[in-house]
């Protein structure tokens, strides 16, 4: 089996540009050497605290210069780091340690006291803080591709927690994909606000710098603040939420922002409809944005730029057109079906494959996509299936491929809405809604058979002209509802959560 460990990437670069600045924080900057150094010190320090080669380790860090050079540390010493989110709460984080069954937690103050009230935590047997001590040199067991490197769990919040499961050989099969997308340069200055990213520019060259945004409280995020950071450091590239750049964009629209190094955003993990792309265009005439499609699983599915999408404002698509696939994956749609999918040959999954146009769920393939979840057949039996050796991904989306091979998405496929021998696409209204003014996000939902639209506007004042518009925008309607608030996935606090909203409306 061939010796490789994703480490490696960060030495080499770490020889090639010793003095360059790796991480740049509010309170720190940090140079490739110094962090090659601290991770080195690090590893034997695990070693002697008794962390081995496949021991899973769960991290509880923020972003930060502590948080990769804790990851590095493991991923040189073979270990497995297991990512919990910083909005976990006590009950995810009792499934979490349930499915991962660690040997090791590491975690800032406020974490570790939750072992007192955590019997998860309670029965990991190592405990440590996010510093370390520099001891003497330990043997390090060398690493293979087949080893696993990363467990990161699913956003989904009902159920056992889906572990998605990163061997080093992955990983590298990952960030070549994502490279090819969003290609970090080593003369980039980039602000990566999700976490892998990252972990690529580490392994590129590319400078990151660290904002102080918490997904969890994102209204605490600020504005100006992040704007100074780019201006102080020389910011060339974004990559993060929409949320984020939606942020960014609002406050650059309403304030003159000159920010001349900014040249490039990617933006992913939730939709970005027509309006929103517009907003981002406009605030930013002179920056390429790109949208990325594609999940936890498989990053990147395809991406389209934003000044493409904007010329779908005001089209009829039945969908959200995210672009052609990437030249990574293989896309097919297939026949909505509940439960599992076997497929005994080639020519099984053919059968359920659909013609061009017509909706159905997205499934993709290709080296960077998962194959295997940790602890959780029940998962892996849902939402993969396996032709001949090749592993089909199961988005849980819908949608269809134009006649000119675009992919366009329809929405979860838990919340299509079928009604009257027809199938309505949340998406649908939710781009048409984000497009008129005094709405802040907005959704459509089958509650009490009756189809219902759900608005949360950006001001009271504007309710009963928001409702005449929702009535004479031609979308079809039995009920329209105002909420404060549409709940939204905590991790990027961009997508609509479903099943949170139906709740909440019964």
């Amino acid at each position: 089996m061939e010796q490789f460990n994703s480490v490696q990437l960060f030495f080499e670069t770490a020889a090639k540009y010793p003095g360059k600045a790796a991480i740049i924080t509010k309170d720190e900057r940090i140079s490739f050497a110094e962090l090659e150094q601290r991770v080195t010190e690090t590893s034997h320090y695990f070693l002697s605290k008794g962390i081995r080669k496949g021991d899973r380790v769960l991290l509880f860090v923020p972003m930060s210069v502590d948080l990769y050079r804790i990851v590095l540390a493991l991923f040189n010493i073979g270990a497995t780091a297991v990512f919990l989110d910083e909005w976990v709460s006590k009950k995810r984080l009792e499934a979490c340690c349930e499915v991962a069954q660690c040997q090791a937690f590491i975690g800032i103050f406020k974490i570790r006291a939750l072992s007192w009230f955590s019997s998860g935590l309670r029965r990991i047997p190592i405990k440590l803080g996010t510093g370390y001590k520099k001891v003497s040199p330990q043997a390090i067991v060398p690493t293979v591709t087949s080893d696993t490197a990363l467990i990161t769990f699913t956003t989904g919040s009902t159920g056992t927690p889906k572990a998605a499961k990163r061997t080093h050989g992955f990983l590298q099969k990952q960030f070549a994909a994502l490279i090819q997308i969003i290609d970090p340069k080593p003369d980039d200055v980039d602000m990566p606000v999700l976490p892998i990213v990252l972990l690529i520019n580490l392994g590129t060259g590319c400078t990151s710098v660290i904002t102080d945004f918490k997904p969890g409280k994102p209204d605490l995020l600020d504005v100006p603040g992040v704007f100074s950071q780019i201006a102080a450091h020389g910011v060339t590239r974004i990559v993060s939420s929409p949320f984020f750049v939606r942020q960014l964009a609002s406050y650059a629209w309403k304030t003159p922002v000159f920010i001349p190094s900014l040249n490039k955003i990617f933006t992913g993990g939730a939709p970005v409809f027509p309006a929103e792309a517009e907003l981002f265009v406009n605030a930013f005439p002179n920056v390429e944005t790109e949208i990325v499609y594609g999940s936890t699983e498989a990053e990147p599915i395809s991406s389209i730029a934003a000044n493409e999408l904007v010329k779908e404002k005001n089209s009829e698509q039945r969908g959200l057109k995210v672009g052609f696939p990437d030249q990574s994956a293989t896309v097919k749609i297939i026949e909505l079906k509940n439960g599992p999918i076997v497929c005994e040959s080639a020519a099984d999954l053919q059968k359920l494959e659909l013609p061009p146009g017509t909706t159905g769920e997205i499934i993709v393939s290709g080296e960077h996509v998962l194959r295997e979840y940790f602890n959780n057949d029940a998962a892996l039996k849902l939402n993969k299936i396996m032709v001949e050796g090749t592993c089909w991904h199961r988005t849980g989306d819908s949608g269809y491929v134009g006649e000119n091979g675009m992919l366009y998405l329809t929405g979860r496929i838990a919340s299509l809405i079928f009604r009257n021998e027809k199938m309505i696409s949340p998406f649908l209204y939710e781009s048409r809604l984000q497009s008129i003014e005094g709405i802040e996000m907005g959704t459509a939902l089958l509650l009490n058979e009756q189809l219902t639209i759900v608005v949360e506007i950006k001001s009271e004042a504007r309710k009963e002209s928001v409702q005449l518009k929702i009535e004479q925008s031609g979308l079809q309607v039995d009920v329209i509802r105002f909420i404060a608030r549409i709940p939204r996935d905590p991790r990027h606090n961009s997508k609509i959560d479903y099943e949170k909203l139906k709740r909440m409306l019964k």
